[in-house]
Order: C-alpha cells, then sequence, then structure tokens
C-alpha cells in the first residue's frame, strides 16, 4: 500500500516496491509526494532519470537532455502529469541524489 502524502519525505529507505519491470538491485529513494515513490536503479543506465512508482503503475523520466516521460507502466494520464510536475519541481534534487549515488 503506498501512502498518500502531500509533502515530499526526505531521502530515506529504499523500500520494497517494483511493478517487476526490472531486475531486484537497489533502488535509492530520493522523496515521496502525492503517493508516489520518486527512485532510481544503482545498476539501470547512466543517462539521468527517475522512476516514479505509485499503487497503480510506475512510470520513467528522463532528465536529460530535457525532462520528459520516458515510459508508463500504468498510471494514469493525471498520475503522468502530476508525477511529471513533481519531477520538474524536485529536478534539483533528483540532480543531487544522482550525484551523490553514482559520483558523476
Amino acid at each position: 500500500v503506498v501512502a498518500r502524502r502531500s509533502a515530499p519525505v526526505p531521502l530515506g529507505g529504499a523500500g520494497g516496491e517494483s511493478c517487476g519491470c526490472y531486475a531486484l538491485g537497489v533502488r535509492p529513494t530520493i522523496f515521496r509526494a502525492a503517493g508516489l515513490r520518486f527512485f532510481f536503479f544503482s545498476r539501470e543506465e547512466k543517462r539521468v532519470h527517475v522512476h516514479a512508482l505509485g499503487a497503480e503503475g510506475e512510470a520513467k523520466f528522463w532528465l536529460e537532455p530535457k525532462i520528459e516521460l520516458a515510459r508508463n507502466y500504468g498510471l494514469s494520464e493525471r498520475k503522468v502529469r502530476e508525477a511529471l510536475r513533481l519531477v520538474e519541481e524536485h529536478e534539483d534534487e533528483i540532480r543531487k541524489a544522482w550525484i551523490e549515488h553514482f559520483g558523476s
């Protein structure tokens, strides 16, 4: 069950949710907001991106060369728009977490 929150939760635990789209690995949580968990996989790819996981599915967003939806795995259009807005609002936080985790 994904908790509904209006304010982001600071960088914290990895959580255990997964849509089964990728092999298991380290999935650092960057923040939680609006019933979504924002995270990335430690062993996925080098291009900066973030995943948003909700009760109904998951979406992946590129941060480079611009912020945009990469793929949607079941989130409603409304939830994708909300997630995109949150990625835009938290871009600096996401990039900082990426650099802290990957070192570049």
